[in-house]
């Protein structure tokens, strides 16, 4: 599939947590979606972070979508959001989350279901 990336930048760097129109063509095979609350270090290093182990290992397969909880606290509700940062992986099921910064890779990986666990 060639699928393009779509990166939602998290606030403060220009976006609003909405999917990027690049993402309109067609349905990447990775859908992903990061809570954050505002620009705290955790939340930007969340970000980066998860965009470095997207580019490394879903490279082209992948969209985020950043939502950011101190704009529409309510969006927390849906996905049963209690801490922040959090990324759920919305697509391919089942849902996962994982809760933290994402600086540790492997557990990252495993935690996607991108590669199993050693």
């Amino acid at each position: 599939m060639n699928a393009r990336a779509a990166v939602s930048r998290p606030p403060g760097r220009g976006a609003k947590g909405l999917p990027s129109s690049e993402d309109k063509p067609g349905v990447a095979e990775w859908q992903l979606r990061l809570y954050v609350a505002g620009q705290t270090p955790k939340s930007t290093a969340a970000f980066d972070n998860l965009k470095r182990v997207c580019e490394e290992h879903l490279a082209g397969r992948y969209t985020i979508e950043v939502v950011d909880l101190l704009v529409n606290p309510r969006l927390a509700a849906g996905d049963q959001i209690l801490a922040v940062p959090t990324l759920v992986r919305k697509f391919p099921e089942p849902i996962r989350k994982i809760i933290g910064d994402l600086s540790n890779e492997e557990r990252v990986l495993v935690g996607l279901d991108v590669q199993p666990l050693r």
